[in-house]
């Protein structure tokens, strides 16, 4: 007799209060267990179920509230994505992820800034929605992960990938769940390149008001004089501003969030650009921790080094790209993340990945900021600390 036809006569919520932070994990966990054995079966019949509570639950949940900062002692009050999943794992007898029911919030999937775009699948996976405007016949994120997950050189520096879905007239790719086996991490999303935005976005030289209007909102004196005249500039002046007014464009790149245990996620960081400053944010997000300092450096350069011999790198332009870190007491993890922006190079283009970016030439300078955030990183001042974290893939 299974969990759920025990508790029929008991509403979710009595059962939930009845149960503790205790039970409900371990009713949870134990439901998994069983429907793990046929996990191919959930797959094919159940696996857009979860997903559709879960995205109504976190949309009215976003239309009346901002994320709640996570607690410092998350196992002695469960989240409420935690108590949504273990409740519907016990209706459904399907698999929730297993990081999910470890006191994992809803707050996680939106850290790398993509609010509503992320959303837990299977055990140890999520769902990424298609970008807007891609197509069956143009996804450019689906086929960057397909070739890189061919690829003998890349397959380790980026999440599994492990096919392309349709759900309720939606599409999505499933990946990994990067924070996966980890407990309660540090986390750091970090945009590359000198340049993030496609060439073919700023093709238009039409000056325009609305354009203007936002760069006198964010700095009244970055316009020219002529700028100020016309109220107008174009849309390459406006990214090149917004460019500047980050470390993306003298760095080559910039910290998008910081998540440290205990604390809400860190995310207004668009104006940390010199050095001391990225330096200090690395210094925060690193804590005292010296030995995971050195591992994810040594993560970094492993991944320039494969990024280098990869000959998909040799042929495509990596625009708007991230690096995704996350370490614990005991693991280091850094891998490649969003692909939505990979373009083919026209076939008489080639690219270093770090040189200076002309109209026209392609470059995105992801390896020039690559290297210097493996210089910032090792050049964050920290203090003495006796964890040795193991390098993860």
């Amino acid at each position: 007799m299974t969990v759920t036809s025990k508790m029929n006569s008991v509403s979710r919520q009595s059962m939930l209060s009845r149960l503790g932070p205790g039970g409900l994990l371990y009713a949870a966990n134990k439901i998994i267990a069983v429907a793990c054995k046929d996990e191919e079966r959930w797959r094919v019949k159940s696996e857009g179920a979860l997903f559709k509570r879960w995205k109504r639950n976190n949309s009215s949940a976003e239309n009346t509230s901002p994320v709640p900062p996570v607690s410092a002692s998350p196992a002695s009050q469960p989240s409420d994505l935690l108590k949504f999943l273990a409740i519907n794992a016990l209706e459904l007898s399907a698999p929730a992820s297993d990081a999910l029911l470890k006191s994992r919030s809803s707050e996680w999937f939106q850290l790398s800034g993509h609010p509503g775009s992320l959303a837990p699948a299977g055990p140890g996976t999520v769902w990424k929605r298609r970008a807007a405007g891609d197509r069956p016949g143009h996804n450019p994120e689906r086929d960057a992960y397909e070739a890189l997950a061919a690829c003998p050189h890349m397959r380790t520096a980026i999440p599994r990938y492990y096919r392309d879905l349709e759900y309720d007239g939606e599409h999505f790719i499933e990946l990994q769940d990067l924070l996966h086996g980890f407990r309660d991490p540090h986390v750091m999303d970090v945009k590359m390149g000198t340049r993030t935005f496609l060439e073919d976005e700023v093709s238009n030289a039409r000056a325009r008001q609305d354009l203007y209007e936002k760069m006198v909102r964010v700095d009244p004196n970055a316009p020219t004089e002529e700028e100020h005249a016309a109220r107008a500039v174009t849309k390459l002046r406006y990214m090149q501003f917004r460019e500047q007014c980050s470390s993306s464009a003298q760095q080559g790149f910039r910290i998008e969030a910081v998540k440290v245990p205990g604390q809400p996620p860190l995310t207004d960081l668009q104006k940390v650009r010199e050095p001391e400053q990225l330096k200090a944010t690395v210094a925060r997000f690193l804590g005292n921790d010296k030995r995971a300092q050195r591992a994810i450096a040594a993560r970094l350069r492993e991944i320039r080094s494969l990024f280098e011999k990869s000959e998909f790198f040799r042929e495509h332009e990596i625009v708007g790209s991230s690096i995704f870190i996350i370490y614990d007491d005991e693991r280091v993890g850094a891998w490649l993340i969003d692909f939505a922006k990979t373009r083919r190079l026209p076939k008489d283009v080639k690219v270093t990945h770090r040189e200076e970016w002309q109209q026209g030439n392609h470059e995105e300078g992801f390896l020039y900021g690559l290297d210097r955030l493996i210089n910032t990183i090792e050049a964050a001042e920290l203090s003495e600390t006796i964890i040795e974290p193991d390098v993860s893939r």
